[in-house]
């Protein structure tokens, strides 16, 4: 067996690390400094700042479990809830006596928050999205909970629908997508009010 002649491995190899330095440094650093110049907020994260303390992201779910606030979609990656590091599904059919388990005590927690509430609870609200992590909720779910926090907040249903339809993120052109309701710009919206 001969040793393959240097003339032919050096032009590989100035070509290997060339192309390296190229996708692995130069590429990324290009990309990441023009994000942060024309997108800064979304380069960063898309967080939300209240008097100079990082409250959340527009991108991840939270938890919220006080009746007065709007609830958002139960997330799939616990125990701990909207762990970005374990972002997945729950990967339960529709079958999964598990997943059945879930979604009525879901529904009963909605209907112990609200005994007086008796319209049909949307799915959103007692199932995960795939991503375990959706910071949205539809318009539907955000307006099965306005009487409870109306009525805990003690605020006027009207009111509470404006900051609703406020915080509606309506599909991209009109056609893109549904609308939506960011559960974390809402509740902070209310806390405003106070």
């Amino acid at each position: 067996m001969s040793i393959p002649h240097l003339p032919l491995v050096r032009p590989a190899l100035v070509f290997f690390v060339g192309l390296s330095v190229i996708t692995g440094l130069l590429y990324p650093l290009a990309v990441t400094g023009l994000g942060q110049a024309l997108f800064p907020t979304q380069a960063h994260g898309s967080l939300i700042q209240r008097e100079g303390q990082t409250v959340g992201s527009r991108l991840i779910g939270q938890s919220f479990s006080d009746p007065a606030h709007f609830w958002g979609r139960p997330s799939a990656t616990g125990p701990m809830a909207y762990n970005a590091a374990a972002s997945s599904g729950a990967n339960q059919g529709p079958l999964n006596p598990a997943l059945s388990d879930a979604v009525q005590a879901r529904i009963a927690a909605l209907r112990a928050a609200d005994p007086g509430q008796t319209a049909p609870v949307p799915v959103d609200l007692v199932t995960a999205s795939a991503s375990g992590l959706d910071p949205h909720i539809s318009p539907a779910a955000a307006a099965y909970q306005r009487p409870r926090v109306a009525r805990l907040r003690q605020l006027d249903p009207a009111r509470v629908q404006q900051l609703i339809e406020q915080h509606t993120e309506r599909p991209l052109g009109g056609l893109l997508g549904e609308s939506q309701v960011n559960v974390l710009t809402l509740n902070l919206a209310l806390d405003a009010l106070r």
